[in-house]
C-alpha cells in the first residue's frame, strides 16, 4: 500500500478509503479559472459493488492498494462453499457461494478461474470469457433447420440453461460466453 495525493488518481487504480476498497471508474479535474480545483472521483465499491461519486481535494493524501490476481482451478463443491486450488502452489482457498453465485454455472472440476485478492482475502472470481460444456438435455433438432432460424432451450451439464439453434441435439459440445450466457456456436473438441 502506497499512498499517494488525489491528483495522480487513475482509472483502473484501487483505493483505501475509510478502510474500504474502491475501485476508479472515472476521474474529472475541474479547475473554474481562479478557484480552488476540485477532483470529481466515480468509485466502485469492491465489497459491496456500489458506485459512489466522490469529491475530493486534488492535494489531499489516500493510500492505493494494489491487488493480486492468480489462476486458480475449481475443484469441489463443499456444502454452499466452493474449493478452488491455486494452479502453482496447490493450495486451497475457499470462497462462499455468495461470493461465486450465479458464476458456479459455467464451471466445472479443473476449470481455470482468475481470483483477486487483497491482503489473502478473497475479493473477486473471474471466469473465461467463453467456456465449452456439453449439452445434457433438449427437445430433438429439426432436419434442414438452419442457424438463423428458431431457438430451443439447452440445459448443459452445470445445469445452466441456454438458447441455442434448433439444430443442436444432446451430446454436443458448445461454446456459451459467460458474460451473458449466449450461444456462440459448437465446439470444435
Amino acid at each position: 500500500m502506497a499512498s499517494t495525493k488525489m491528483i495522480d488518481i487513475r482509472r483502473g487504480m484501487v483505493l483505501n478509503m475509510n478502510n474500504q476498497l474502491y475501485y476508479c471508474l472515472d476521474r474529472d479535474l475541474n479547475t473554474p479559472g481562479n478557484w480552488r480545483a476540485i477532483l470529481y472521483l466515480k468509485l466502485k465499491n469492491l465489497k459491496t459493488g456500489s458506485i459512489v461519486d466522490e469529491r475530493v481535494h486534488p492535494d489531499d493524501k489516500v493510500d492505493v492498494v494494489y491487488l493480486e490476481t492468480k489462476d486458480y482451478t475449481y475443484s469441489y463443491k463443499d456444502g454452499d462453499d466452493y474449493v478452488f486450488m491455486d494452479a502453482e502452489t496447490f493450495e486451497q482457498v475457499t470462497l462462499n457461494g455468495q461470493m461465486v453465485g450465479d458464476k458456479i454455472q459455467y464451471l466445472r472440476e479443473n476449470d481455470t478461474v482468475q481470483i483477486t485478492s487483497y491482503d489473502n482475502k478473497p475479493l473477486d472470481v473471474a471466469l473465461p470469457q467463453t467456456v465449452t460444456l456439453k449439452v445434457i438435455e433438449t427437445e430433438p433438432g429439426i432436419k434442414g433447420a438452419t442457424a438463423a432460424a428458431q431457438y430451443k432451450s439447452a440445459k448443459l451439464e452445470t445445469g445452466l440453461v441456454v438458447q441455442v439453434p434448433s439444430f443442436i441435439t444432446e451430446g454436443e459440445l458448445i461454446q456459451i460466453q459467460t458474460e451473458d450466457g449466449k450461444y456462440l456456436g459448437r465446439s470444435k473438441g
